[in-house]
């Protein structure tokens, strides 16, 4: 451990794909980083505890079998993302396919049409039956063999989709979502089922080339296509160098206009702004922008977390993300508690920070409890433990759920704010985000709700399948 945890530490803060490897030299586990020793040393810096060890998902099982880790850097998070697809289908490691809480993986497909697509698709949403004949014989199998009969054929408005071409798997859907919208905008291409432009908002702000409408040629909208196959082939230096030499070539025929454009394809290729892809694993990331009504604003990530049991029964735990003030469901979590017996709240809280913080998602800016003192001093603890230092507060509704009052962390960052009795306390140190949001009750009180509605709604769940078992 102590070779290992030396190795890592020459690691470079760059994106890439990090490679375990296990007793037998065999490749155990891929994953991708933003940055790349702070991904793969996180995995090494949580407090031992035999219990979560050994009950909690098989990726944490896994790090006592690590001998060895090599890295991959990329020139960009959606190189690490694609290269990471790349190399799981390569190798299928294990824990790989065992890690993925048995969501399903995804897969971005190229269109058997005149003006192909490029869509994404859950590997469930691939057993169209219409769809399957096109697909490869393994993948066919794979799906066949995983489909139950009443599955087969859903979906039917989309039964006509037929594929050429298949990328995948990927673990993260919405992060593909998220990728493509980026190459998009280098590349863009038609994606609506109709065979026109009419009306259509994507050809009026350019992601659409418009080659229903004759605004783009045939053979330039393959060349399009061929560039995002590129892209997802893991193929990006060898596209810029063909762009290149198109470039140059144009340039001496006196196609300037078209030169022009393939310098700006390769400058955009070169420069590739993913920050909606960094999955923040630094305490004080970059936050990721959208766009507001003229400017650029800062995505504020809002995490709130509660508990759900009858009596250490079946108890659940939930974690809901807000953008702002607008819900994120798709960054919505559910957690059976797994280690903790009987009615201990703060126990089952301190599992689900535990096992959320051991995940590679995007970092919160500021993180609510459904609860009170205990639950801060131990949610504070686990933070410090870890090394992150955002801010937690606690909040109890008491017995109406109507009146909030808050508990606080205090970081060394924080030295100068001053915590007083429920509902008097000093936010000097905060941001104005942060302000904002506390003294909006409204808000907070919605987001709770919501926590408490998810870890409900799970705890429910479980409940009634128990009775029916």
């Amino acid at each position: 451990m102590s070779k290992l945890k030396s190795k890592i530490s020459k690691f470079p803060q760059t994106p890439g794909v990090y490679v375990f490897y296990g007793k037998k030299r065999e490749i155990i586990y891929i994953g991708k980083a933003t940055k790349l020793k702070s991904r793969v040393s996180s995995y090494f810096r949580f407090p031992t505890d035999a219990n979560l060890r050994i009950t909690n998902r098989p990726i944490e099982a896994m790090i006592h079998e690590v001998v060895d880790i090599k890295t991959l850097e990329t020139d960009s998070v959606l190189e690490a993302l694609i290269l990471e697809s790349n190399l799981i289908k390569k190798y299928q490691p294990k824990y790989n396919a065992l890690g993925k809480d048995d969501k399903s993986f995804s897969y971005f497909v190229i269109t058997k049409e005149k003006f192909p697509r490029v869509m994404t698709f859950r590997e469930t949403d691939l057993r169209y039956k219409n769809v399957i004949p096109s697909l490869s014989r393994d993948l066919k199998k794979k799906i066949l063999d995983s489909s139950t009969p009443s599955r087969q054929g859903r979906y039917s408005a989309q039964n006509d989709i037929s594929i050429s071409k298949i990328f995948g798997p990927y673990t993260s859907k919405k992060q593909m979502e998220i990728a493509l919208k980026i190459i998009r905008k280098i590349f863009p291409f038609h994606s609506n089922k109709q065979q026109t432009e009419k009306g259509c908002l994507d050809f009026q702000i350019g992601s659409c080339p418009g080659p229903y409408a004759g605004a783009i040629t045939a053979e330039d909208y393959k060349k399009n296509i061929r560039g995002i196959r590129m892209i997802l082939e893991g193929k990006k230096k060898k596209l810029v160098k063909k762009m290149e030499r198109e470039m140059k070539a144009s340039s001496k025929k006196y196609e300037y206009e078209k030169a022009g454009e393939l310098r700006n394809k390769v400058f955009a290729l070169k420069h590739i702004r993913d920050v909606a892809l960094i999955t923040n694993e630094q305490p004080h990331p970059n936050l990721p922008l959208r766009k507001g009504k003229g400017d650029l604003e800062k995505i504020f990530r809002i995490e709130a977390y509660d508990i759900s049991n009858i009596s250490g029964q079946h108890a659940t735990g939930s974690m809901v993300v807000f953008n702002n003030s607008e819900p994120d469901k798709s960054q919505y979590r559910k957690f059976k508690i797994k280690t903790v017996q009987g009615a201990d709240d703060i126990g089952m809280m301190r599992e689900v920070l535990l096992r959320r913080f051991k995940n590679d998602w995007p970092q919160p800016d500021l993180i609510f409890l459904d609860g009170g003192k205990g639950h801060v001093n131990m949610g504070t603890k686990i933070l410090r433990e870890l090394g992150f230092t955002m801010p937690l507060v606690a909040v109890a509704k008491g017995k109406s759920r109507k009146n909030l009052n808050f508990q606080f962390s205090i970081f060394p960052a924080m030295s100068g704010s001053r915590q007083g009795g429920d509902n008097q306390f000093s936010m000097t140190q905060f941001s104005n985000e942060i302000k904002n949001i506390l003294n909006d009750k409204k808000l907070v009180k919605r987001i709770m709700d919501e926590a408490h509605r998810f870890a409900l709604r799970y705890h429910r769940k479980l409940r009634k399948n128990n009775l029916l078992a």
